[in-house]
């Protein structure tokens, strides 16, 4: 990591060279497990944001990737897949330090990465057109191509996973990539520009640029010179850029946030259960956007699931990521702080908190392990997305009284059934407002399977075969001969 850190300060990746930006600006990068600074970031200035259009711009112009042999760029991201793996020991230390989530979980999000540019690298020659008949007369045929410069905005949960998530199919289908990091996180994202520049990317076809996103990030949004937005974060954020986005008309992918719930049936397994919840809610500390925050259980297994649901919360062990601990700290302060303002709330609104509902009493920002039972539908804490070890339990008396449940509420990302019946299982899942469910374990699926939401949740899909389709644009050709 000599290479990323340079006298305590995290440069940017811009069109291939390492800058400190010439406005001399860096945020500090604590540690939130004890509240310490790690490093330094140096912020992008308004020249390294130009330097890094031009030289997506001309990057792309010139053909770089775009009219590289496809079989060529498959290469080309399985080296880059190759170099990640060479920096996961390294790299994972520092992900855990500045994100607080556990060794393990940080070295595996670099696995993870360099996975997805496996992955994609496998499909950059098999992005395929198709012939339409049209008589004898005509050859009629669609061809697929990039956007151009894709402005990829990434979240502080997981950023070198999700900046590889959209950054490898970009790539696979022939775009220019300009990636702006979490200003809360950005020291580990850095070794992905490491590995891009190791792997012989050619300068200007992907940047990495820090900064603040109410400057930095609305800047790029803002800017002319993109053809494409891919933005992961907060309905409010998304739908800022959404709005700036609708003045050039440039192509968006968002996803947003989520309320998921999981059901839990009578003849369900409950050792499944409470598993699917150690992992759906309290891992990463709950920061996740496909968190289980709800869990709805049907009345005769209730008490029976409460029970289970304390004393998995009770016995957590809680401690700095390097320990590899059940339960890591919330990423900030002010995070934490918001966490407080929303339990608080649910209190004062009578909602009964069956354990945890504090702040942890030692260094760092923890938030106790929560569990809220007998919670009103129609509540706050049951409506808004809490990003934080908060669990919502709501009773049911019928699977129809459960879907209704789990579809009231504006988002729409994942839901879950859990239950032997697969007729059940499987009526249910078509019946749940969102873009994946599980059935009988949270986070089910993989990297092959479609991802993202809908209502405000967020439109088109990352991961598998189908996310690739999100970055081209279809093209036909009708010859009259």
């Amino acid at each position: 990591m000599n290479n990323l850190i340079k006298d305590n300060l995290v440069r940017n990746f811009v069109a291939g060279q390492w800058q400190e930006g010439d406005n001399n600006e860096s945020i500090a990068v604590e540690d939130p497990a004890t509240g310490e600074i790690i490093a330094h970031c140096a912020l992008a200035s308004d020249k390294s944001l130009s330097q890094a259009l031009l030289g997506a711009r001309q990057s792309f112009e010139s053909g770089a990737i775009k009219d590289m042999k496809p079989v060529d760029r498959a290469k080309l991201l399985a080296n880059i897949a190759i170099e990640i793996r060479k920096l996961v020991d390294e790299g994972g230390e520092l992900l855990c330090k500045e994100s607080g989530k556990t060794l393990n979980d940080a070295k595996a999000e670099f696995i993870e990465a360099a996975d997805y540019f496996d992955y994609y690298g496998g499909l950059a020659d098999k992005i395929e057109g198709k012939s339409i008949p049209l008589g004898p007369d005509y050859i009629d045929y669609t061809v697929y191509e990039p956007y151009g410069i894709s402005a990829q905005i990434v979240p502080w949960n997981f950023p070198v996973s999700l900046a590889a998530r959209s950054l490898a199919p970009a790539l696979a289908a022939g775009n220019s990539v300009i990636i702006k990091s979490p200003e809360l996180d950005p020291l580990a994202l850095a070794s992905l520009g490491l590995a891009i520049e190791r792997a012989g990317v050619p300068k200007g076809v992907v940047s990495i640029l820090n900064g603040v996103g109410a400057n930095l990030g609305a800047k790029l949004v803002a800017s002319k010179d993109i053809d494409q937005i891919v933005f992961t974060g907060s309905v409010p954020t998304g739908q800022a850029i959404l709005k700036s986005a609708a003045n050039e008309v440039v192509p968006s992918l968002m996803e947003l946030g989520g309320k998921s719930a999981g059901i839990v049936c009578a003849d369900a397994d409950i050792e499944e259960v409470i598993d699917s919840v150690k992992w759906g809610i309290f891992f990463n500390a709950g920061q996740v956007c496909s968190a289980m925050s709800r869990l709805l259980v049907c009345k005769e297994r209730y008490d029976e699931v409460l029970e289970r649901c304390v004393k998995l919360a009770e016995n957590l062990t809680v401690g700095h990521g390097l320990n590899n601990p059940d339960l890591t700290p919330i990423i900030s302060a002010q995070q934490l702080e918001e966490i407080e303002r929303k339990i608080t709330q649910a209190k004062n609104e009578g909602i009964t908190v069956a354990t945890g509902g504090t702040r942890i009493d030692r260094n760092g920002h923890f938030m106790a392990p929560t569990i809220l039972s007998n919670v009103p539908t129609d509540s706050r804490i049951a409506q808004e997305e809490i990003f934080g070890p908060i669990l919502c339990l709501i009773p049911f008396e019928s699977s129809e009284e459960a879907i209704q449940i789990a579809n009231d509420t504006e988002f729409g990302l994942v839901a879950g059934v859990f239950t032997k019946n697969l007729s059940l299982a499987h009526k249910t899942a078509s019946a749940l407002k969102a873009g994946q469910v599980f059935v009988n374990e949270w986070y089910a699926g993989g990297m092959a399977t479609p991802f993202g939401g809908v209502g405000k949740s967020g439109f088109g899909r990352e991961k598998g075969v189908e996310a690739l389709y999100n970055y081209v644009r279809t093209k036909n050709i009708a010859i009259k001969l």
